[in-house]
């Protein structure tokens, strides 16, 4: 039986990290009866490690509760990991996809400004810069 301390070394967290998992119901201590401490097993170390890796490929803590819950039951989490994961990859690509869009117009803005004087507000402009560019530029 490990303290939190004593879990958190085995398991290369701190001891924040593993009261955090306690409070959410991903780690389920027993109580020492003579002092209230917590005390964890070998297994509460492999559940620690298993969830930093999982967070380490993106998984939410919401998601590795499911895999959690879903293993417990006794069948095969892996399906559901990989569609997760399929899910995960094409998302993280749309994503990818609008920052280098986003990326190529901040790049076609800056080259626009190079010769543009700065400007002052009129009350009809805030600044001008930003105004330059043309809502056609930032669908592109």
């Amino acid at each position: 039986m490990f303290t939190v301390s004593e879990l958190a070394g085995r398991a290369e967290v701190t001891p924040d990290t593993v009261r955090h998992y306690v409070q959410i119901g991903m780690l389920n201590p027993e109580r020492n009866p003579h002092n209230g401490y917590k005390l964890f097993t070998g297994t509460d170390v492999t559940k620690l490690r298993f969830i930093r890796q999982a967070q380490s490929l993106g998984f939410s803590l919401a998601e590795i509760g499911e895999i959690l819950n879903h293993s417990k039951s006794g069948s095969s989490p892996c399906p559901q990991v990989r569609e997760m994961m399929q899910r995960r990859v094409v998302e993280n690509k749309q994503k990818l996809d609008n920052l280098n869009h986003l990326q190529k117009r901040m790049e076609d803005a800056l080259e626009s400004w190079e010769m543009m004087p700065n400007g002052h507000p009129n009350g009809d402009s805030v600044c001008h810069l930003i105004e330059s560019v043309t809502v056609a530029n930032s669908n592109a």
